[in-house]
């Protein structure tokens, strides 16, 4: 799974990267995202690209509150045509979710959860695939959440957890956004070993409330 993440480029950089037209998004560095926060997803619409805010926690059409059930923010790609809560989103509502680089959490026996972060080998941004949802509640309220879709990891990241967000390469964007005709089914895999790096970092990361580029330094 992947629970939290960082995305420190400006608004225009990240569009540049996804050669999105319309920008609504604004956003300032973070360097751990949690969910339930508004993050930038980049969506097509009416054959443009734009990069919009999203609730990172997608909400079920049947919830009555954004807490009337579990948290949603990952979505198994060997189930997710068959869930309920996802399969008519990744027939027509996938995004891309860009990051630096994302945490994830190993445990060892004897020992407590020790927290790592994974980035790209090359380059300065990765892009998650995502699906989305626009969310009513019977008051009226309205969210547009999102959730990422992750994979069984890879023969590296295994060494630290059991799952991997799928990560789409740039030359797949258009497939994934569904601007390319149907396969996008065939990219939603473990990325290629040599795809990331990764290092231990403190255990200031675990707290949500912390923020700060400290947070990525690798432990001594």
């Amino acid at each position: 799974m992947c629970g939290r993440f960082a995305l420190t480029l400006p608004p225009d950089a990240v569009a540049g990267w996804f050669d999105a037209v319309h920008v609504k998004a604004s956003f300032e560095p973070r360097y751990n995202i949690c969910p339930t926060t508004d993050i930038p997803v980049a969506v097509n619409y009416e054959g443009e690209r734009h990069l919009v805010p999203m609730r990172w926690g997608f909400i079920p059409k049947w919830y009555k509150s954004p807490s009337d059930g579990p948290m949603l923010i990952n979505a198994r790609a060997e189930t997710i045509a068959e869930k309920p809560a996802f399969r008519s989103a990744v027939q027509t509502r996938r995004c891309l979710i860009p990051a630096d680089g994302f945490y994830e959490w190993h445990r060892e026996k004897g020992k407590g959860k020790e927290p790592w972060y994974i980035y790209p080998n090359e380059g300065e941004l990765m892009a998650f695939a995502g699906i989305w949802q626009v969310w009513k509640g019977p008051d009226g309220a309205r969210s547009v959440t999102c959730a990422m879709v992750t994979t069984a990891a890879g023969e590296d990241l295994a060494q630290v957890h059991h799952r991997e967000p799928v990560t789409i390469k740039p030359d797949d964007f258009g497939l994934w956004l569904g601007e390319e005709g149907k396969g996008a089914a065939s990219l939603m895999h473990a990325a290629d070993p040599a795809y990331f790096v990764r290092h231990r970092v403190g255990l200031e990361v675990n707290s949500g409330r912390v923020e700060g580029a400290e947070l990525r330094d690798p432990l001594d």
